[in-house]
């Protein structure tokens, strides 16, 4: 364990994490997402996880110490119903309210079409899998900075 860093986010993924530069993008999946097959692809090259928990409790670890790209409103898209894009499910719903939360006002999530998200899930710099059984649990974030301190 350490001190103030999520106890979801395993070496691995703080390890890639920390490893993103600003503007790369990573995916997390639910579990009917091509993960491993997509995570290949990356620029990370392997699978990871944050397992056993729900999307929305894995955006929150992730968000603890990720920065999103907030000058690119939105930076988190979300893979869209398919027939119904307009349509927000509860899962997206729930990390909707995280991300939110982490960004202290409301920052909408985009929508992506189910092929075309899967496009740009092998562009990503990494894909994380976590326990989401709920169709359409699957977001892409673009990672920001943090701004220097002032003196």
């Amino acid at each position: 364990m350490l001190k103030n860093i999520d106890p979801a986010l395993n070496a691995d993924v703080l390890h890639a994490l920390r490893s993103m530069g600003h503007a790369d993008t990573l995916v997390i999946s639910d579990t009917n997402f091509p993960s491993d097959a997509i995570a290949r692809q990356t620029t990370l090259g392997k699978l990871l996880h944050i397992d056993n928990v729900s999307a929305a409790r894995a955006m929150r670890a992730v968000l603890s110490v990720l920065p999103l790209d907030t000058p690119l409103q939105p930076s988190v898209g979300r893979m869209e119903v398919m027939g119904a894009p307009g349509e927000i499910p509860p899962v997206q719903r729930e990390v909707q309210a995280e991300i939110d939360r982490a960004e202290g006002k409301p920052a909408p999530m985009y929508g992506i079409e189910r092929f075309a998200f899967y496009e740009a899930a092998k562009k990503a710099y990494c894909v994380i899998t976590t326990g989401e059984t709920r169709f359409y649990g699957c977001f892409l974030l673009t990672k920001g900075v943090i701004p220097p301190e002032s003196d």
